[in-house]
């Protein structure tokens, strides 16, 4: 190919890849510029990208309109022990499956593989019926009957996520990469598989953590669905279910909730530029090793 064609290719592909990134960053632009306007700036029959005055009032007012403190230390809690549990559980069970060799092993992973293709919006009424039918929880007897179990409490939202099929397989898939030499000489020193999990595997595992620990806080962070379900308490809520505050008789107050909107998701973005060199890394290393 002469070089004037490589030009023009590479013209085309920067322009697409110009045009792509503009339609995924508009959409935060608009969030982020609405949450400083005004409520009469929404009702304007021209629409205006930028605001007049930038009303960090906004902010304020937000916070005002529900028990935003309480939502955070809720969300805090239930995703910084879902993530911390979630880290330990899946590659414990990674490890397991990629360096121990026992019966039934191939059978766990093809569990773990369809777990991983089932849409975890079928698993609702499950989860729900079995955690209010939890035993000797929330007024239940001995045969989960009689109260309300698990539901409405910080178990209730965390004991379902502190392990996943595609977290136990993704671990399984980075330890596979490890060399036997590691095990051997780990055996050798007089470890056993546990503190050979302990010792070696985990020092070694910064990428695929932080990998995890991203991916494991957006989606608990951001789930909406599952307390919705398994709370009815406010005193429970999570930030996510705390933006429904922003919805009125006289319908959305879209300045509110974008400010809302904004403040729940700076936890994401701060944890994600403190891990994002590892998380790159994670991927990109984390290969399909059978």
């Amino acid at each position: 190919m002469s070089g004037s064609k490589k030009k023009i290719l590479y013209s085309i592909l920067f322009i697409f890849i110009a045009i792509f990134c503009l339609v995924v960053i508009m959409p935060f632009f608009i969030m982020v510029t609405t949450a400083f306007k005004s409520s009469k700036e929404l009702t304007l029959a021209n629409f205006r990208i930028f605001p007049e005055k930038l009303l960090f009032s906004n902010f304020s007012e937000a916070m005002r309109k529900g028990d935003w403190v309480r939502y955070f230390v809720n969300s805090t809690i239930v995703t910084v022990i879902t993530v911390a549990a979630s880290l330990f559980f899946n590659s414990l069970a990674g490890y397991s499956l990629a360096r121990l060799k026992f019966k039934g092993r191939q059978l766990i992973l093809i569990i773990f593989i369809i777990g991983i293709m089932i849409p975890p919006q079928s698993c609702l009424i499950p989860q729900f019926i079995i955690l209010k039918s939890f035993p000797l929880a929330g007024g239940n007897d001995i045969w989960g009957k009689g109260g309300i179990g698990l539901l409405n409490s910080y178990a209730g939202l965390i004991i379902p996520f502190v392990s996943g099929s595609f977290g136990v397989f993704l671990c399984r898939q980075f330890y596979l990469s490890f060399p036997r030499d590691l095990d051997d000489a780990a055996t050798i020193d007089g470890c056993s598989k546990f503190m050979t999990y302990i010792r070696i595997y985990l020092p070694l595992s910064g990428s695929l953590l932080s990998t995890l620990t991203i991916l494991k806080f957006v989606a608990t962070w951001n789930d909406f669905l599952y307390p919705l379900v398994i709370t009815n308490d406010v005193k429970m809520y999570t930030v996510q279910l705390g933006l429904q505050t922003f919805r009125g008789v006289a319908g959305v107050e879209w300045n509110l909730l974008m400010a809302g909107t904004l403040m729940t998701i700076l936890p994401i973005m701060i944890v994600f530029v403190f891990a994002q060199k590892n998380f790159v890394r994670g991927i990109a290393t984390t290969g399909l090793k059978g």
